[in-house]
This record gives C-alpha cells, structure tokens and sequence, in this order.
C-alpha cells in the first residue's frame, strides 16, 4: 500500500509544497485528497532535497495544509487511445466531456512523448490543401510542416481556423486510400468562442474526422499546460500507429504561454523577457518539435500553431521565439480586415520555408512555384505603386503603373478575398492566379518561364 502524506508546506495558486516525500519523480502523477472525501490530481514539477512542488490540475479552492492528503502514483500522466477518438470532445486532459463513454483501450500512452530521432525523421513532402487560396496558392502548407499563424486581438483567427479544419484535405494527386484527420486544441477558450466551433464542425458534416481537446478559460493554468501535449499524443497515435496523415490546429498558443508565466511566477522562478519564464523557448520546443515524418513510418503530424500577438507586436517573445522554431508564418492582418478582406492574410511577410518542396509537378501543377514568385512579385510592386501615388497623385502615374494599382485591387478583393464556405482546390487557386496575373502586361511577367506564359497567360482587356 502507497504512503499518503500530510506534510503539506504550503499552498501557493495553483501549486502545493510537500516535504519529507520518498523515491517521487518528476513528471509523477499525484492524487490529492481534500476532507477525506474530494478527490483531485496533479503532478510533480520540481524536487528539492526531501520537498515536491505539485502542479494541481483542479482549482485549490478548500486545499489547506490540515485537510489535505497526497499520493504519489508512480506514473506520469497517461491518456488511452484507439480510433475511437475520432468525432469525439475531450477537455485538457483528455477526459470526455460529450456525454459519452469514456475510451476503454489497453494502449496508455505518456501524455509528454518522446522525441523524434532526427536521423529517422524523413523530409517533408506533399502539400495538404486547405481551400483558402492564399495560403494554397502562395504559402503552401507541406505534410510534417509546423507553419504558425500570427493574428491579434479582434482579427479572425477563429474563423480562419475552423475553415481550415472544415475543408482541410490531402492533396487531390495524392493517392486516395490515405486517410487524413484533424487534431483541434482549444486553449483559454470562451465557451461561446468554444461552442461556434463544435457547432461549425457539425454543421459542415466534418466532425467525424475530428478529435476536439478543449481548455476552457476558467478551467485550471495547470490543466491548460498539459492540453497540447495530450493532443499531441492522440495525433502521434493516430499518424504513427495507424498511419494517418493528421492536421494538428492549435489556439491560442498565447493563452498556453501566459498561463505557463503564471505557474512560473507561482514558482518564484526569474522572470526573463516581459515577465516570461527563461525556458520558454525550449517549452515551445518541446510542443513544436513533435510535428514531423518518420522513415519507417506512414503517417505524419502537421501543425498549425495560432497565436495572437499581444498589441500586434511580432517581436513580443511568443511570436519572436515562435518563429524561429518552425518553418514560416502567416501574417492576419488588420488593415486588410479593415477593409473588409476575409481571410486578412498579407502575403508580403508572410512565408511557408517548405512550400517550394511539395509543390510543382507531381504535387499541384507545373506552373506553381513560377506564379507564386510572380504574384509574390508583383504584389510587392504594388506597395511601391501606392507609395509613389500618394506622393504624386493617381493621374501622374505611368499606364504601367496604373495597371499594377487595377492588379492590387482585384489580387485583394478576388483571391486573398474569399467567403467563409468557399473551398477553392488547387486548380481553381492557380487558374484564378493567372486571370489576376492577365491584368498585366506580358513583359513585368519576369518570374515566369516563356513556355510557362505560352500556356497559361491570357491577357485580361
């Protein structure tokens, strides 16, 4: 029979101080006994000599250092999983909370993982087509990719999420026995927020494809620090045990790092950047890092992290620290959506590090990579066009010039513009490309190869 403790030190937030503790470890499961009678959880988050600090997952209220008992299990948190997951909610650690039965399965997987062997990780390859021409079209997401959105307050993110999870698919050249699914993680979340998008999976008929994890934000920090992993440990199941292709989406990163900086703070640890803990970097890490592809296996994880930038500053540490772990980003922003543009996305800054690996022929169509860079191109001349108008005045402007300000009109209003509901494949995507790129002159076409122009150019009168 375990040894139950009732050394409690101290309670501080959401952490507990307990001393004289023998053979405990970190990472180790713990139950907490209130009054005899109130059962809760939690798990050890540093050793000290003969004391154990214990992360409680519940809320402390009631916790005291003379009611309360502590077991130390002797396991790290485990999840239980099996295809069953699929078309089912859970909450941040991994217990249903759809009025169904729990998963009964003889597969306890470690909620914290493990991490790829870089030598058996295999490159990236093919592009999973999300409906939204700008992403598709010029910020290509590859299988095994972590390509991140930075957002901000009052921007569409939400939106945008669901729609990639309702019309996210595998390549339509790909071959059609893979099977694919979507992970969706829910941090900090308001109910309402939490609520449109079980309702928006439903109604889109894609729930079935679906394994929803949802912290709700008066849930427990400590719970909302755990979500994420268990996610990532059904989509490591279902990638690499049964050889789906999963997408995992994950909202909002900033949620999961504030609450990270409130257990640090708990823990009177340094505070390092604006009040973050000094291994947040490694933390993100730690979550990023376990999106990928295995030699040996068929399955792979592809991520997309949402996170909003406090103040829409992309140098904040979340963002800063974001982007240089994964492979690109895609920039919402808010004078677009000012404008009435949806998605907001600005291409400009914007960059997917692994779009030129899974597109072209074989992966979309031939023509890809050249009108990406051509778009890319042109749009950036745009800016300039506009710069120079507001010094000289529209009239003033050469034809040449005038064209470029009709193709960024009609480049934002008919292909980063689309409706909610309107899935545009890859073809659509590209062929809409060349009508915008048609307003041009054949000759500012500098990125295009000729044989490509004679194919697919058609000059828009």
């Amino acid at each position: 029979m375990r040894k139950l403790y009732i050394n409690i030190e101290k309670v501080q937030g959401p952490l507990i101080v307990v001393s004289q503790v023998e053979n405990v470890s970190y990472d180790e499961m713990v139950g907490i006994i209130v009054n005899e009678k109130d059962h809760r959880r939690g798990k050890v988050v540093q050793l000290f000599n003969d004391k154990a600090i214990i992360q409680v997952f519940e809320q402390t209220a009631d916790i005291s250092i003379n009611n309360t008992k502590v077991d130390f299990l002797g396991r790290p948190l485990a999840i239980s999983v099996s295809k069953e997951i699929l078309g089912r909610k859970f909450n941040g650690l991994g217990e249903p909370i759809d009025n169904r039965d729990p998963i009964y399965s003889d597969k306890q997987y470690n909620v914290n993982g493990t991490a790829m062997n870089p030598i058996a990780r295999k490159y990236p390859r093919n592009f999973i087509q999300t409906g939204i021409s700008s992403i598709d079209g010029l910020l290509t997401l590859i299988r095994g990719q972590k390509l991140p959105i930075f957002t901000g307050n009052g921007l569409p993110h939400n939106k945008i999420a669901a729609q990639i999870v309702n019309q996210a698919q595998l390549s339509g050249i790909s071959n059609k026995d893979e099977s694919f699914a979507v992970v969706f993680v829910a941090m900090g979340i308001k109910h309402d927020d939490a609520d449109f998008f079980f309702n928006t999976f439903e109604e889109a008929g894609v729930m079935d494809k679906v394994v929803m994890f949802v912290n709700y934000a008066d849930d427990s920090i400590a719970e909302r620090i755990v979500t994420p992993r268990c996610a990532l440990t059904c989509a490591e199941y279902l990638a690499f045990e049964e050889g789906m292709h999963v997408l995992v989406v994950m909202t909002d990163m900033t949620s999961y790092c504030e609450a990270l900086r409130e257990l640090s703070s708990s823990r009177e640890e340094v505070p390092s950047r604006k009040g973050y803990p000094g291994y947040l970097y490694s933390d993100l890490a730690s979550i990023y890092e376990r999106a990928g592809m295995l030699r040996e296996r068929q399955g792979s994880i592809t991520q997309i992290p949402i996170l909003s930038m406090p103040n829409d500053d992309i140098t904040h540490p979340i963002p800063d620290l974001t982007g240089f772990i994964t492979e690109g980003q895609i920039i919402v922003d808010r004078g677009l959506h000012l404008k009435g543009v949806y998605p907001p996305i600005n291409i400009l800054p914007s960059l997917s590090r692994l779009a030129k690996d899974g597109i072209g022929e074989g992966f979309t169509r031939e023509d890809h990579a050249e009108v990406s860079n051509q778009l890319f191109s042109s749009y950036a001349k745009v800016q300039d066009v506009q710069a120079l108008a507001q010094v000289i005045g529209e009239d003033e402007l050469s034809d040449v010039d005038k064209k470029y300000l009709e193709f960024g009109k009609a480049f934002e209003e008919s292909f980063i513009n689309q409706g909610f509901s309107e899935n545009r494949n890859i073809f659509k995507t590209l062929d809409l490309a060349w009508e915008m790129l048609g307003i041009l002159p054949v000759k500012e076409l500098d990125r295009v190869r000729s044989e490509t122009l004679e194919k697919y150019y058609k000059e828009v009168k």
